[in-house]
């Protein structure tokens, strides 16, 4: 299975990445984060799991959770719990930063953001009511700019 070759230089980078974890990086493992990559859109575990079986005849839903829970794990992905769809994150080395999304209802595109002022804002509005925040992934619904413009 071919992917683009932005795709293939950020599966390189999860390579090292997961070598320099002493986490491996398998075939399988690969071609999963190399799907949700190339994806236009979030992508669900069994639109994952249809993609895979048209390479592997023996894929199974327990072999893509298995490879998305890998994948979340070493902060390679993130799981929009609103779409229940996960998408790319190859971007950091710190695979515990604080994310958010923006989600167009329109057209579905999804945008990451980090802002670390809205992060903070959440620990603190926490930590006033004495709840220390491990992690949060912040999803807001609306509607980008290109379905702005064409309405």
């Amino acid at each position: 299975m071919g992917f683009s070759p932005r795709t293939e230089t950020l599966l390189d980078r999860a390579g090292v990445i997961c070598d320099g974890r002493g986490a491996r990086l398998t075939d399988l493992r690969r071609q999963v984060l190399g799907l949700i990559l190339d994806a236009s859109q979030p992508t669900g575990a069994y639109d994952l799991l249809d993609r895979l079986r048209a390479t592997r005849d023996g894929a199974a839903p327990p072999t893509v959770y298995r490879a998305l829970d890998f994948l979340l794990e070493q902060g390679l992905i993130h799981k929009l719990e609103r779409l229940s769809a996960f998408v790319g994150c190859i971007a950091h080395d710190d695979h515990a930063h604080a994310a958010q999304f923006l989600i167009c209802r329109g057209c579905g595109r999804v945008a990451e953001i980090e802002d670390h002022e809205l992060a903070h804002a959440l620990e603190h509005a926490a930590k006033r009511l004495g709840f220390t925040v491990g992690k949060a992934t912040i999803e807001a619904e609306g509607q980008c700019a290109s379905c702005a413009a064409a309405a």
